[in-house]
């Protein structure tokens, strides 16, 4: 890391040090104080506070990337997917997708790209999340009016619909011989119907087979919910419009999630808010053997191989 951040020393100063770039860097997202603020804290000038931070996010990223946030393997997937069916109880699912608001400060002459329907000004951050918490893909810098396209033009939406992101094959659902059903992601209603992206039925007309898939989708869809409150509890400067010009700190502070988890954990207690906003996209219709693969879910969630003792009790609530 410190090859990175390490700088040329000149006659008229020697240069920050590495382990001070990442201190500053990490004050900085850690606790979301101003510029002004790291200016007195650490007696240099805004705009090299600004400088500092935006080099470290780039080389935060460009470190650990590869080693907190690489493409899953097939065996992977069918890792993570194991890990949703005990957890979660939902077979074949192999992440929650979901994309956040996050607060920028208008950039210059940018007319309203960057206003959002919620009337402040953001980007957007699409997250695809693994039962335990961590991002495995993330997209960050769509304008925050983007209304469609958000997720077709994102890398993973891309890899999705180009079958490039090495799933497993089909397989049949636990306790059952007959179909083989795909492996699929998790999403709500702002997401497309498709072959491996499962969203909820609509609200209107619901009978009580689909009241129980919506259940069962939600169960597993909530863990990206919860990966986005850890982080926005965790990097705090979420927490506040951040400059766009070091929007970089955005996926550094996604890759540093994951490095803390795997070494520290997490506190359940992050899970329970947030304060990053929804993203309203515009509805896009769904494929009919994705709908056929969904009603095949919905009745396996009603049969003995795959119901859950409580989840009649659960939707009547």
């Amino acid at each position: 890391m410190s090859v990175h951040l390490q700088r040329q020393d000149t006659f008229m100063c020697d240069s920050i040090p590495p382990v001070q770039r990442l201190l500053i860097t990490l004050r900085y997202l850690a606790t979301g104080q101003s510029l002004a603020s790291l200016h007195y804290s650490f007696l240099i000038g805004k705009s090299t506070a600004s400088l500092i931070i935006r080099e470290t996010c780039v080389a935060l990223w460009d470190v650990l990337e590869s080693a907190v946030m690489s493409q899953p393997t097939t065996a992977e997937w069918m890792d993570i997917a194991d890990v949703f069916m005990q957890t979660c109880h939902f077979p074949n699912c192999v992440g929650a997708i979901d994309g956040k608001h996050i607060r920028v400060l208008k950039p210059i002459r940018s007319g309203s790209r960057f206003y959002n329907y919620k009337k402040y000004f953001s980007v957007v951050l699409l997250a695809v999340s693994d039962a335990n918490y961590c991002f495995r893909y993330i997209d960050v810098g769509a304008y925050g009016s983007s209304s469609d396209s958000v997720f077709a033009h994102s890398l993973f939406g891309r890899l999705l619909s180009s079958n490039s992101l090495e799933l497993p094959a089909p397989q049949i659902l636990p306790g059952t011989t007959y179909p083989a059903m795909p492996y699929v992601f998790v999403a709500d209603e702002a997401f497309a119907l498709g072959g491996n992206m499962m969203r909820p039925f609509s609200s209107r007309g619901l009978t009580t087979e689909r009241r129980v898939f919506n259940y069962r989708l939600t169960r597993a869809r909530r863990v990206v919910e919860c990966a986005f409150g850890i982080l926005a509890n965790k990097w705090r400067f979420l927490h506040s419009p951040i400059p766009l010009k070091i929007d970089t700190a955005i996926k550094a502070a996604c890759v540093l999630h994951n490095f803390v988890w795997q070494r520290d954990g997490f506190n359940f207690e992050d899970t329970l808010s947030y304060t990053l906003g929804p993203t309203q996209f515009t509805v896009v219709r769904g494929t009919a053997h994705g709908a056929h693969v969904r009603d095949h879910f919905a009745r396996y969630f009603m049969s003995p191989e795959g119901e859950l003792p409580w989840q009649m009790e659960a939707i009547e609530m």
